[in-house]
């Protein structure tokens, strides 16, 4: 009777701890304890060299994994020693072909990875997949390609470390436990397929929203694949991706505070006073995002006295006064920017805010933010 309790409680404790290491949750992973982490050293940086250490990262994890029945095998051999797992030859049938499995799978699975390191990861599945992606190149040529973009820090991440979703200027790289799938941004068509609605976060306790987004590759050997991600987290994909993702089934997609804010910002200044652009005047990239063109011009416009605060002091420190920066900032850093000037536990107040210029610290108000007329 003791015996099988054992072994009930070492069967459960084992398939808990092989839960855990097969999908790592946050805690794992902050522990160390992961395939990546433990065999560091070899597997190199992920940073430096994203192909290289993914197709080592994926051998060596389908190998690790393939050993999980057989430690399960010979640790319930020490927990019950009256079953005599280790008398292979006096075995009954179905516990040897327990073992047979057990030892097996890990031979196999050892094999294959050998097969793919032996011509120097010419046949892993990876280079596989990026060679059909060379268009008759070298794979290598595409993983250098794809390493160098890999390095720049303006890239889009989200997921958890194993199962993450990068994107690049040029490419979509979706990391799963055994493969990488990679597709070009000129040559994939995303479409929205549906939303996934949590009453409860695992990040915090609000809602969540998650949106199933399908990446459909142009070429014909290659598997279509998907991406799951908070749609809270849409709005910095959007701005990363190429191509659009069609929204046929016309889903709503539930912003984030900010980007609601944003929506609010821009509609607003539309109907403020333009700015017209001085001839000599010529305009520079936005020193925020380094991307758009300086687009905005603070120039005060509001009839303010002070905003109606009862302390003269603090109503003469928040009075908007005239700025006389040059146009340095887009649309979007100057409402992300005022956003973040606001009071953040009441963001019901913040249309009617203020907040210091980025550059010079005068004080400006939603009604000073003017469109630059060309």
């Amino acid at each position: 009777m003791n015996s099988d309790i054992s072994i009930c409680l070492y069967s459960i404790l084992y398939g808990f701890f092989t839960l855990c290491f097969v999908a790592p949750p946050t805690e794992f992973v902050s522990a160390g304890l992961t395939v990546q982490n433990i065999f560091s050293s070899y597997l190199g940086s992920e940073e430096m060299k994203f192909i290289d250490y993914h197709i080592r990262r994926t051998a060596v994890t389908a190998f690790v994994h393939s050993l999980i029945p057989l430690g399960y095998y010979i640790g319930l051999a020490l927990i019950a020693p009256d079953l005599s797992l280790f008398m292979i030859w006096d075995l009954p049938r179905a516990c040897y072909l327990l073992f047979t499995l057990c030892v097996l799978l890990p031979a196999t699975v050892g094999m294959m990875a050998l097969y793919w390191k032996h011509n120097n990861w010419n046949d892993h599945p990876i280079a596989r997949q990026l060679e059909q992606l060379s268009h008759g190149g070298s794979w290598r040529d595409v993983a250098s390609a794809i390493n160098v973009e890999f390095r720049r820090i303006d890239k889009f991440t989200s997921g958890l470390p194993g199962r993450r979703l990068y994107v690049t200027d040029s490419w979509i790289l979706k990391t799963t436990t055994y493969h990488v799938y990679i597709a070009h941004q000129n040559d994939i068509q995303l479409l929205l397929d549906n939303t996934e609605e949590h009453p409860l976060s695992y990040e915090n306790s609000t809602a969540a929203q998650f949106l199933n987004i399908t990446v459909k590759r142009a070429e014909p050997h290659l598997q279509n694949f998907q991406i799951r991600l908070n749609s809270l987290e849409y709005s910095d994909l959007r701005s990363k991706l190429q191509a659009q993702i069609e929204n046929t089934r016309n889903i709503m997609i539930r912003q984030s505070l900010s980007d609601q804010f944003l929506d609010a910002f821009t509609a607003t200044v539309q109907f403020n006073p333009t700015f017209m652009l001085p001839p000599h005047v010529e305009l520079e990239t936005c020193i925020g995002c380094m991307q758009a063109l300086s687009n905005v011009k603070l120039q005060k416009h509001c009839d303010d006295m002070g905003g109606g605060n009862e302390n003269l002091a603090a109503a003469v420190n928040l009075q908007c006064v005239q700025c006389f920066c040059r146009p340095m900032w887009c649309l979007q850093c100057m409402g992300k920017w005022f956003a973040s000037r606001q009071d953040q536990q009441r963001p019901d107040t913040w249309l009617g805010g203020k907040a210091p210029c980025p550059t010079c610290r005068a004080v400006f108000c939603l009604l000073d933010v003017c469109r630059i007329e060309l």
